[in-house]
């Protein structure tokens, strides 16, 4: 390591911390990296398996990765991550229990989107006539609209099936965000870059190995080898300026990535005293955000093997999943399915014990049929909540910049930028980080 590099401390090893840290060591400099927890990863890791559910890892939720990720990929491959054989791709795929939905043809997105609308099942014509010349508006608008609209308001002279069928499931799936609630400018900007950025922009990319294997386990590694230095398990207690530098715990560095998450990162910073109106406005947007949980139920069933390995379903006041994964389809354990219900709040306070058995219950009534006569009955076998998955993804929010002072940067997939919380959002905030302190 050259004693001349740059010295950069790098608070938090989620995927923000682990983008900037390898970014930063590629621009020549030296860094430090600190993680309170114990395992690197942040919201998107893998957690040791249980007596209920087995030996190996788990992952704390199930994620889903799209084409357009692209600076998530091109990190993955820096790191040497297996992003061929970690990953399962298709192309974008709504259908449900009962054959309605659609699936979009390998291709550019855009015209397989529109082949899809043309042979969606449910749908009557007046619908994919509705949905293509509102899609064609949208395009002719730049994927653009006013800032205070919802994705409701948005969309609400589109017919019921089609807002029940594609828009609903799409927006809860990219934002964690009801529709009536959530921002229509960001899911704008979400459907161009996947309909835009080139064919398999609109790909799904399923990880079929736990994401500790996909990019913390890998980065660490990659990190250690160009000769990092990675302190896990300590929580950094104090952040100091002191002249041109900048203190974490004592220790001097020329700059400061903070990539814990916002209430962290708001601690720190409102910890340094500064007189800089700059600094504690960061403080007060950050502290005003507020989430939106995801609960994920692990349901062991023998015998079930679900018609895609992702598979979309209609939620109700009864029915907390919106989306179902058969995790034998993408070669890991057969007869284990993944159920995840965004946007949860209602069932956070419902319990976790009361989601499982709902969830149960709405599998029991989605896919009953699948499973021959003798098989064993389903069961739960774990129910994962994480309470602050992400930002709820408003109109109007302002989110707070990456730039906090001189020297001093956030990285977070909650830092003001063009997308919701996503794996995607958190790489960009933490490689611009990155850019911008070794410059």
């Amino acid at each position: 390591m050259n004693a001349s590099a740059r010295r950069i401390a790098v608070v938090g090893a989620g995927w923000a911390g682990l983008a900037a840290a390898v970014r930063a060591t590629q621009r020549g400099a030296a860094v430090t990296l600190f993680e309170m927890a114990g395992q690197s990863g942040g919201r998107a890791r893998s957690v040791p398996g249980s007596a209920l559910t087995g030996p190996g890892e788990l992952d704390n939720g199930q994620h889903i990765l799209i084409g357009a990720y692209t600076r998530t990929l091109a990190l993955m491959r820096t790191v040497s991550a297996p992003v061929e054989e970690g990953l399962w791709r298709q192309p974008l795929t709504l259908r449900y229990p009962d054959g309605r939905g659609l699936a979009v043809a390998p291709g550019p997105a855009l015209w397989g989107l529109l082949r899809a609308v043309a042979g969606c099942r449910g749908w009557t014509w007046g619908d994919r006539a509705a949905l293509l010349a509102t899609c064609t508006r949208w395009a002719l608008a730049g994927f653009r609209c006013a800032p205070a609209l919802s994705v409701h308001q948005l969309c609400r002279k589109l017919p019921p099936p089609v807002r029940e069928l594609l828009i609903d499931p799409l927006c809860v799936a990219a934002l964690n965000t009801p529709a009536d609630e959530a921002s229509a400018a960001v899911f704008l900007r979400v459907l161009r870059d996947a309909l835009f950025s080139g064919p398999g922009s609109a790909d799904l990319l399923l990880p079929r190995q736990p994401l500790g294997a996909l990019l913390p386990a890998p980065a660490a590694a990659w990190l250690q080898a160009q000769g990092a230095t990675l302190h896990m398990g300590r929580r950094v207690q104090s952040l100091a300026r002191v002249g041109q530098a900048w203190h974490v715990d004592g220790v001097s560095f020329n700059a400061v990535v903070l990539a814990a998450s916002a209430a962290e990162t708001a601690r720190l910073v409102d910890g340094l005293g500064l007189e800089d109106p700059a600094a504690a406005a960061w403080v007060g947007q950050a502290r005003a955000l507020r989430y939106e949980p995801i609960i994920t139920v692990l349901l062991h069933w023998p015998g079930l093997r679900l018609p895609a390995a992702m598979t979309a379903l209609v939620d109700g006041q009864q029915a907390p999943a919106q989306f179902a994964f058969d995790h034998g389809a993408l070669g890991a354990t057969a007869g284990r399915f993944a159920f995840v219900v965004s946007g949860a709040q209602r069932w956070v306070e419902a319990g976790l014990q009361a989601t499982g058995e709902a969830v149960l219950q709405q599998a029991l009534a989605c896919f009953a049929r699948l499973v021959p006569p003798e098989a064993a009955a389903p069961r739960v076998v774990s129910v994962l909540a994480e309470k602050r998955a992400t930002f709820r993804c408003t109109p109007l929010l302002q989110r707070p910049p990456g730039h906090i002072a001189p020297g001093l940067w956030a990285a977070g997939d909650y830092v003001a930028g063009p997308y919701p919380a996503t794996l995607e959002g958190a790489v960009r905030a933490g490689e611009a980080a990155a850019k911008a302190l070794t410059r």
